[in-house]
């Protein structure tokens, strides 16, 4: 079960815990906006019409193999908002006042990322979604990201490795340095000239399977 430190007010609703009809009502926190009287996120599932909600399983958590940040390069308060297709699930939070990282929120966001097929979780790098947060506010989109893929253990990348082609063995991935990504109302071709702009890790453009790829590490691209 995910918990949140006294750090960060949240509300996540998890998979067979509630149902459609129970969900809590959050107030959501406008993409680009300061927070005002505290902050408030979501997290939650969305069934399939004919679908039962599953059975929920504890995920199982690994450690980064780096030293996350504890600030980002900005004092600005940054928030993100994000849906999982292949989970159902959508985030919207504030994952960063003030220049600060917020703890709670991160373990929301690592938990939204995580390898949904092995269901383990990893941390995310911080700058990643710092990196999305600029992404988002610089293409004026006001849906929320698609995450195609975040988090993979090296399982289930050596399982998707064996089956497509562009995919790499030693991914970013991986490490959760990266994000498969696409925004309904933009095109792919606007998201990877923004990527391409920042200078700021690698940048995957593949308009074939409907995503941009952006990582942390260093400065490259392709597609």
């Amino acid at each position: 079960m995910l918990q949140i430190s006294a750090a960060a007010t949240a509300t996540i609703l998890v998979p067979g815990i509630a149902l459609a009809d129970d969900w809590i009502r959050v107030d959501s926190v406008p993409l680009t906006s300061t927070v005002h009287g505290g902050r408030a996120s979501i997290m939650r599932w969305r069934p399939n019409a004919h679908q039962a909600p599953p059975h929920y399983q504890p995920p199982q958590y690994e450690t980064a193999r780096y030293t996350l940040p504890t600030r980002s390069e900005s004092n600005e308060t940054r928030s993100l908002a994000m849906y999982n297709p292949h989970t159902g699930e959508s985030l919207n939070l504030v994952y960063c006042e003030n220049g600060y990282y917020v703890p709670g929120a991160l373990q929301e966001v690592n938990y939204f990322f995580r390898d949904f097929r092995q269901n383990l979780v990893k941390p995310i790098d911080p700058r990643l979604l710092d990196l999305l947060h600029v992404i988002h506010q610089s293409s004026d989109g006001t849906k929320p990201f698609n995450l195609v893929s975040g988090y993979r253990s090296p399982q289930t990348n050596a399982m998707l490795a064996a089956q497509y082609e562009g995919v790499a063995r030693h991914s970013m991935h991986i490490e959760g340095k990266a994000a498969d990504i696409n925004l309904p109302g933009r095109q792919l071709s606007i998201l990877q000239r923004i990527a391409l702009a920042m200078r700021f890790g690698g940048v995957g453009y593949y308009p074939q399977s409907g995503f941009v790829h952006v990582d942390t590490g260093r400065i490259r691209h392709w597609g």
